[in-house]
């Protein structure tokens, strides 16, 4: 017998057959707005480099590149035992990270502290000292008696747009991800954290605060040489890269050796900030207008999780309130009107939906917001959705192609973690259509040939990244190197 084996997973085709015209006009419409062309890519990845360039300049630009002072890919042959402490947008995590005598080999322990919404426009104070008392905890757990215990080097991840002149400080430049405690930016946050270490009595001593894309390129390259660049697409956006300190202008004063290896944190979600080039949206300007920050993270607005669920419900409810079309007729919308009430993971849900009649839609609808849409309504959700986000993944190759475009990287891997790239549905094969276009691949003959450049899943950058990040600085400091040590002290 033949052709019996593992049944294909259901794909929907869609139809827009049954779809009424007014709905049809609306669906062509937002196909218009949302959809961004080859060309559009090309256009967006040009610029997107000579702000990169910019960036690296003494004056500055919209991307900050900030210098992050690993100044080295691992070999896989680090060693030694490591805390590892994860400040994202939603958990802290904390983790010990034992590096073997295997190559590129390691163990972990981790726990996950949940990020109670209050401390994140709260007091400064009450955060650091939430997070020591973590720290604490977990330290308790696997280690008997903590009054023994020498200090235990941390890498400390630390994911917002932070100015290093040293990799063992950090001046916070603005908070993202919706938190804003007053008092902190434009000020090192080391001390504020160690001053929280010390109140609880917790036997830890910072030797490297990271940023955790920083860490997802390292961690990648610990178990691939061929890694490059390291991207995060959750709920915000990231990349990382590895310069020659010969191409910073900023840092030339310091007189490091051109061929220096640097790595960058680009915190590229702030790319275009002056709107010259990405395709906004109505929609998307009235996400910045109504955002903690209008004016800033103009990238990240547009192809970050945190902002998808709610580029979808905008345009909902501009449908129900503003246009003939009118959907959801007669039904209460209230639970619709809340922003942000809708997260990336309620769009992966109505993408992910395979049957013909999206009932799972349907009940994702009724049970979450109270809304019974009909058929054709339907039909325009499951559109909409795709369109979200099929631009955030087409915008995200844009960042990819600039920096492969800048170093001149025409083969390589590059590291991706985050939510949104590994759990939305299509997000990888749509952003590597999107570089194929950008970068004119020729069309593959074998549909399992690599592609020159393959955006592939990421080790674990903010646990193994940051365990490995404080394990260069001490090989390092060892050697001599202090460029970019504040206190040299904490590495005896």
């Amino acid at each position: 017998m033949v052709g019996l084996g593992p049944k294909p997973p259901p794909s929907r085709k869609g139809s827009f057959v049954d779809v009424p015209k007014d709905l049809l006009k609306e669906i062509e419409e937002l196909e218009q707005l949302f959809t961004v062309d080859s060309d559009k890519l090309k256009q967006i990845t040009n610029h997107f480099v000579n702000e990169l360039e910019k960036g690296l300049s003494v004056e500055g630009g919209s991307i900050p590149m900030n210098p992050t002072w690993v100044m080295a890919f691992p070999t896989g042959h680090e060693t030694g035992t490591y805390l590892a402490l994860d400040m994202g947008g939603t958990n802290l995590r904390v983790c010990q990270i034992t590096l073997t005598d295997q190559k590129s080999e390691f163990d972990i322990i981790q726990s996950k502290y949940r990020l109670p919404e209050e401390l994140k426009v709260g007091d400064a104070d009450e955060l650091w000292e939430y997070i020591a008392d973590c720290l604490l905890q977990f330290v308790e757990t696997h280690h008997n008696d903590i009054n023994n215990v020498d200090k235990i080097p941390l890498g400390f991840t630390f994911s917002y747009p932070a100015t290093q002149n040293y990799i063992d400080e950090g001046i916070l430049q603005r908070w993202t991800k919706g938190f804003d405690i007053p008092g902190v930016e434009g000020h090192n946050i080391v001390p504020m954290f160690e001053a929280a270490l010390e109140r609880r009595g917790v036997p830890i001593k910072l030797s490297a605060l990271i940023n955790d894309t920083t860490g997802t390129l390292i961690a990648s390259a610990y178990t691939d040489p061929t890694m490059k660049i390291g991207c995060i697409f959750g709920t915000g956006c990231n990349a990382a890269y590895m310069e020659d300190c010969g191409s910073i202008p900023k840092l030339a004063h310091l007189n490091l050796p051109p061929e220096t290896p640097m790595a960058i944190n680009c915190e590229w979600g702030a790319f275009d900030n002056e709107h010259k080039v990405l395709p906004r949206t109505p929609y998307d300007m009235k996400i910045d207008a109504d955002s903690p920050r209008p004016g800033q993270q103009a990238f990240e607005k547009m192809i970050a999780g945190l902002y998808l669920g709610e580029i979808f419900r905008l345009v909902m409810i501009d449908l129900h309130d503003n246009h003939e079309a009118n959907i959801f007729a007669n039904q209460d919308i209230s639970k619709l009107r809340r922003p942000y009430s809708l997260d990336s993971s309620f769009l992966s849900a109505i993408e992910d939906d395979p049957f013909e009649n999206l009932s799972e839609t349907a009940d994702l609808f009724q049970n979450q917001l109270g809304i019974t849409p009909n058929g054709p309504e339907l039909e325009l959700i499951r559109r909409t959705a795709e369109l979200v986000g099929t631009r955030a993944a087409r915008l995200s190759a844009c960042g990819v192609a600039a920096i492969c475009k800048k170093k001149g990287y025409n083969e390589c891997h590059v590291g991706a973690d985050g939510s949104v790239f590994n759990k939305y549905p299509h997000f990888k094969a749509r952003g590597a259509a999107a570089l194929r276009e950008i970068l004119d691949w020729p069309e593959k003959t074998d549909p399992n040939e690599e592609d020159p450049i393959e955006i592939l899943a990421a080790e674990d950058g903010s646990g193994v990244g940051a365990a490995l990040i404080a394990a260069l600085t001490l090989k390092r400091v060892q050697e001599g190197n202090m460029h970019g040590i504040l206190h040299p002290e904490n590495f005896a």
